[in-house]
């Protein structure tokens, strides 16, 4: 098997795995956007862009230094990555439960101090979770990767639907025992949604239990190392957050009107923003596969062919997957309730950001495998500073559709910036002028069925969207079809 097809057949089982468990996640979008108004909604938006951030705080850049070490064959990389981080995460969430009360008024939710609590375990489970995770990649484990992943999603799938859906429902109809009585609280409302990732994230990290290592292998020389390499991650990470998540954290102090009001339009903006998640979640899937195959390859002569020809079948199949969302937005927009419609209009600015970050994600290659990591920092950093200068002029006028301009620009600076230095650094042949013959091609045809839709009604107006979606696979399946695989494995070029 190809080095290229190893990468697609890991990429389909950790996307298998995610895409199972996101639809899972995305089922409960719709239950979220009809159990509660946006301004409710806007508080799970809220908390969710900061756990985000945190999460960055909490791993340190810990897990890409594992991969990087193990590439190099160091021993007990794995021990002292995992004692790192569960010793940091004691530090820090108990350092946010002693501050509860503080930071939840800070966070305006002087009321919901136990929000605080509860995600600072959320945030120490899941960096405790990180390394034992991070290992059964590098091992490629793909498949117990996939059904521990799982497992965490359905957890917390079934305990929202039992804290949202059983409870209200037992309650109702007068079968509830006293026990359900003393566990369930109608006016918990959204607090069920926190508490149920908390338990689940407390029964997945009991399964990684028999992945925990022995503290007789963590190696200070060897944790010093990887801190050097790690910590411009951190950095580089933090920025990469703040260019994430920042803007639905502004959205709350910028906007003017009423706090309910500014609520209410951080509700509809986090809402849609989840239409244009279905980019993002490719982009992730294919990133955990990628990280590990590309420091795999980079001691092959081919590599960068390697990289440049995976960044070709990148583009092409982000392209469909924005084209297939932007032709069909008048199925997949109920996924949300209809009082969050308003919003659509900015899903296909956020769609081409998100894809412009996987490219970033890609050209990140260089810089790692070149042990230049400050240079991710810098980018990363760049990228925040036009995040917040553009959130910061854009909010005021726009609303949350500056944020989602404020996202696009972003990325496509840091975009262009990362190949820019790269070309200097490790250049990869990458070939432009066919990943722009992609895109141009999928906006091209959203914009002919933009342009044909007055014309085209009932039957008619499907078949021509399925038309033109067929249209573009089909554009990318001569285009490629000459192409060979650019790697083959050891083993196949000594039989």
């Amino acid at each position: 098997m190809s080095a290229l097809r190893a990468l697609a057949s890991q990429t389909a089982v950790y996307g298998l795995s995610t895409m199972v468990g996101r639809m899972l996640n995305y089922l409960l979008v719709p239950l979220y956007t009809r159990l509660f108004v946006p301004a409710e909604y806007g508080v799970v938006t809220d908390l969710y862009a900061l756990v985000a951030f945190l999460n960055v705080v909490y791993t340190y850049g810990m897990e890409t230094a594992y991969f990087r070490k193990m590439q190099q064959g160091d021993m007990g990389v794995y021990a002292t990555a995992f004692w790192s981080l569960t010793g940091s995460s004691v530090l820090f969430s108990g350092l946010l439960l002693l501050g509860a009360p503080v930071l939840a008024g800070l966070l305006q939710y002087p009321q919901h101090p136990e929000y605080v609590r509860w995600f600072a375990l959320i945030l120490a489970f899941d960096a405790l979770a990180t390394l034992p995770f991070a290992r059964l990649r590098q091992e490629q484990k793909a498949l117990r990767y996939a059904s521990i992943r799982l497992f965490n999603i359905g957890m917390n799938v079934g305990l929202n639907l039992f804290f949202l859906i059983g409870c209200p429902w037992l309650l109702e109809k007068g079968i509830a025992t006293e026990l359900l009585k003393t566990i369930y609280l109608p006016e918990m409302g959204v607090g069920y949604i926190f508490l149920s990732n908390l338990l689940a994230n407390a029964l997945t990290l009991l399964w990684l239990m028999p992945l925990v290592p022995t503290w007789k292998g963590f190696d200070a020389t060897l944790w010093k190392e990887m801190g050097v390499y790690g910590i411009p991650l951190l950095f580089a990470g933090l920025a990469g957050m703040v260019n994430e998540t920042l803007d639905r954290a502004l959205l709350k102090y910028l906007l003017p009107g009423t706090v309910e009001v500014r609520f209410h339009a951080l509700g509809i903006y986090g809402a849609v923003y989840k239409l244009a998640m279905l980019m993002s979640l490719f982009t992730q899937t294919f990133r955990m596969a990628a990280e590990p195959f590309f420091f795999q390859q980079a001691t092959r002569a081919d590599a960068r062919q390697t990289y440049a020809k995976v960044m070709q079948y990148f583009v092409l199949a982000a392209g469909a997957i924005g084209l297939g969302v932007l032709l069909f937005m008048d199925l997949v927009k109920y996924f949300i309730d209809p009082a969050y419609f308003e919003g659509l209009y900015v899903v296909p600015i956020l769609l081409l950001a998100n894809l412009f970050l996987g490219v970033y994600y890609n050209q990140s290659v260089w810089y790692k495998l070149a042990d230049k990591t400050r240079w991710g920092m810098y980018l990363s950093i760049f990228g925040a500073a036009i995040t917040i200068a553009a959130n910061y002029l854009l909010i005021p006028t726009l609303g949350y559709a500056g944020s989602a301009w404020a996202t696009l620009l972003c990325y496509a600076g840091m975009m262009v910036a990362s190949y820019v230095l790269g070309k200097r650094y490790y250049d990869v042949p990458y070939r432009i002028g066919r990943m722009a013959l992609y895109l141009g091609a999928a906006v091209l045809l959203w914009q002919l069925a933009q342009w044909m839709a007055p014309h085209a009604d009932g039957w008619f107006y499907w078949l021509l969207r399925i038309l033109l979606f067929f249209a573009y696979l089909v554009l990318g399946f001569f285009l490629e079809k000459p192409a060979k695989s650019v790697t083959s494995s050891p083993t196949e070029n000594n039989q």
